[in-house]
């Protein structure tokens, strides 16, 4: 059984739903408000901000400048112009985007009667009005950006990339989107580049009364772009009234390279990577490599490439063992590079737990959190990959419901917090809160999967077989959905039915990599034991991530009580 991460992949092991098989601005009439006029000037020489503001407006730290964004959308300000030109588009629009959200956010709220400050924000994916779907990395990129620094200021609530991706390429109610994620105000976008001409248009909208707070757009030509994002840096500056801690500007301004290209080469493999497609996880590999070459420094890139690496046993491109290699050293060199960076944390947390080194994986995603105790991801990670298999079930659940209160829409989340129950042998809830996710969305991976591990857990085997058999028509090899159908007909006596699920398999492991763990869970069904620990001791030797549930996993109960079993949890360091 998988348990899957925020995008919709499974947690190392498992398809994400899109696997194959396997406004402009405007102006409001309240005098208290401030809006930010196009940009936009005759001719060619840079252009300066028009800034419309009361006594009541707080703007960005004084004479503080924007630095380089992190993440999927952070932009080096700090680079040649020589570089990439194609780079030089999102460097402009985040810089003016970021400065101006961040000092609105800075103050919150402005309003000379104090109202109701802002205390959350969903800031939406940007419409690439481009005609080109090769510059939606650029699009992506910079509302990921965003969101990955407005996420640092301490008093935010800010919806994950994760939550807001549902709404790319989609029209929405504003209003609805709000109360869907729980936040009070909407920060929407769209992008256009012609040529070497760029427009970014940016609005953002007070949910709670339905009232634009601000908006502005920026017309660039290339050329002047670094001039012009200094222009504006020193006009917002000039108005600031907030003072932030150092720690709070931290955050907001932390360099991760000043290497135009290979902060370019990050997006691209960050938007490859996404795709999980075996075409795209190894072209994100290679720009997240070129990234490291033009860039040695840039601690982000071998997050990245660990994180490609993590996944690559999922989809049979890559064996667990050597994909945690290279996973290990490559998080390692990000660390050593940036021992703060709660990212790299995270997932070295996740690479040490599927090497059995528990201990050491708690103090990874500990320190995580510490770093960033706002992130979902890393609330997750920590209670399937570290609590749930240890069998802390209860810190576990607590960690799943953080991480759903901060990510509310994410399907990972509430799909495999019913696997936390399901293991717990909780099987009224897991199915409840499996019925619940799955009606989200029906068509996603991670929700069909534990539904149908939910039912067999409540020993709905009709039920479990037939959405395992509907779902395998799109996804033919999908690994978990042929375990529990297989599973579920050797527990319904049908074994005859579960023999040629186990062939399949098998025959599949002659070409890509499959989980040993879950054929042997298979003949423990069937009651062939010693077919069973002979999968076993071959998934053992694979670094299987799937043994790690062995204490705790239901469905191998069959095996339990023999001596075979109690010697291997000794030796993943999971003995009673």
């Amino acid at each position: 059984m998988s348990f899957c991460l925020d995008d919709g992949a499974e947690l190392l092991y498992g398809p994400a739903k899109s696997e194959p098989p396997v406004s402009a601005g405007g102006q409001v009439g309240e005098p208290e408000t401030a809006i930010l006029y196009s940009t936009a000037a005759p001719g060619e020489a840079p252009t300066r901000a028009q800034i419309d503001t009361t006594e009541q407006t707080a703007i960005f730290p004084g004479g503080a400048e924007p630095e380089p964004l992190e993440s999927l959308g952070g932009l080096s300000e700090k680079h040649s112009f020589s570089a990439n030109r194609a780079a030089k588009p999102l460097i402009a629009a985040a810089a003016a985007v970021l400065v101006l959200v961040g000092g609105f956010f800075g103050y919150r709220h402005f309003s000379s009667s104090g109202s109701t400050q802002i205390n959350s924000i969903a800031v939406l994916p940007f419409e690439n009005r481009s005609g080109n779907t090769d510059t939606d990395y650029l699009s992506d990129g910079l509302a990921d950006s965003l969101i990955y620094r407005l996420a640092q200021l301490p008093n935010l609530k800010v919806s994950p990339t994760s939550s807001v991706m549902r709404y790319k390429g989609k029209s929405g109610d504003t209003l609805q989107i709000a109360k869907d994620l729980n936040v009070d105000a909407v920060m929407s976008g769209r992008l256009v580049q012609i040529g070497d001409s760029l427009n970014i248009s940016v609005q953002l909208t007070d949910a709670r009364t339905d009232k634009l707070i601000w908006a502005e757009q920026y017309d660039r030509k290339l050329s002047d772009l670094l001039a012009t994002q200094r222009e504006i840096a020193a006009a917002i500056a000039d108005k600031l009234k907030l003072k932030l801690s150092g720690n709070d500007q931290k955050g907001l301004t932390k360099t991760f390279t000043d290497n135009n290209e290979a902060y370019q080469s990050y997006l691209r493999g960050r938007f490859y990577w996404n795709k999980r497609t075996r075409d795209g996880i190894d072209n994100g590999i290679a720009f997240f490599q070129k990234a490291i070459d033009l860039d040695p420094n840039f601690a982000l890139a071998y997050v990245g490439l660990a994180d490609s690496y993590s996944v690559m046993p999922s989809y049979g491109y890559m064996s667990p063992a050597e994909a945690l290699s290279r996973a290990t050293t490559a998080i390692q060199q990000g660390l050593q590079i940036d021992p703060d960076l709660a990212e790299a944390h995270s997932t070295y947390g996740l690479v040490l737990a599927s090497q059995w080194r528990w201990s050491e994986a708690e103090t990874e995603f500990k320190r995580a959190l510490e770093i960033d105790p706002k992130s979902a991801e890393s609330h997750y990670k920590y209670a399937i990959q570290f609590l749930e298999p240890v069998g802390r079930f209860d810190d576990a659940i607590r960690e799943m419901e953080t991480a759903l209160e901060l990510d509310p829409l994410s399907i990972p989340i509430g799909a495999n917090l019913a696997g936390v129950y399901v293991y717990y042998r909780k099987y009224d809830a897991g199915l409840e809160q499996a019925q619940k996710v799955y009606a989200l969305d029906p068509g996603h991976a991670t929700a069909i999967i534990w539904l149908a591990n939910a039912y067999e857990g409540k020993e709905k085997y009709d039920e479990a077989i037939k959405l395992c058999e509907t779902s395998l028509r799109s996804l033919p090899d999908n690994q978990d959905l042929l375990l529990i159908m297989g599973s579920s007909y050797a527990r319904s006596g049908r074994p005859e039915q579960t023999r040629p699920i186990i062939s399949k398999l098998e025959n599949m492991a002659k070409t890509q990599y499959v989980s040993f763990y879950r054929i042997a869970s298979l003949y423990g069904d069937l009651g062939e034991k010693d077919h069973a620990f002979s999968a076993l001791e071959k998934a053992y030797e694979e670094q299987d991530w799937e043994i790690t549930r062995l204490k705790v996993d239901p469905f191998m109960d069959a095996l339990r009580d023999d001596p075979r079993y109690k010697e291997l949890l000794k030796r993943i360091n999971l003995a009673e």
